[in-house]
């Protein structure tokens, strides 16, 4: 059985903010409904991805800005991170994991597991492995994202 992962709700506290920054972003907008006041969903799709994003009014009861670690994978970091910037997005510069472990951030990034021995070394992996290159982005409400470079997927994937 396949079990595939369509949408991620979002909670935002400004529905047209968030539709335009992630507009800017380059995400396709699918459906901007509002049936009632109570009511309204908005639903966009970044570029490539089967996976889309919601938000709205009355669709979640989580604080805005709590969703952190969504992963966008690129398979050219800082063409991807020189894209948005350009789109006038804020993206941290890249990134890797000096403990080889995979990224996990909150925060848009700027904490890590120092427990995990994570640490936070400026510029790609030096041998540009698949899964090594990271970069981090918010959205107006603190929803934290990363660009992760992924070049040759792993086994099964």
């Amino acid at each position: 059985m396949d079990l595939k992962l369509e949408v991620v709700i979002l909670p935002v506290s400004d529905v047209d903010r968030a539709k335009a920054f992630y507009e800017t972003a380059g995400f396709r907008l699918d459906l901007d409904a509002a049936p009632s006041d109570e009511w309204r969903a908005v639903h966009l799709t970044p570029p490539g991805s089967e996976c889309s994003i919601m938000f709205g009014t009355g669709l979640t009861n989580a604080a805005p800005g709590s969703t952190q670690g969504l992963y966008l994978v690129v398979s050219d970091i800082e063409g991807a991170r020189a894209e948005l910037v350009g789109r006038g997005i804020e993206v941290s510069e890249v990134f890797h994991d000096g403990g080889g472990i995979l990224y996990h951030g909150h925060e848009a990034g700027d904490t890590t597991h120092r427990l995990a021995g994570q640490e936070r070394i400026a510029g790609p992996h030096p041998d540009r492995a698949s899964y090594g290159s990271y970069a981090t982005f918010s959205d107006p409400d603190g929803n934290g994202w990363v660009l992760q470079e992924v070049t040759q997927r792993a086994p099964g994937r």
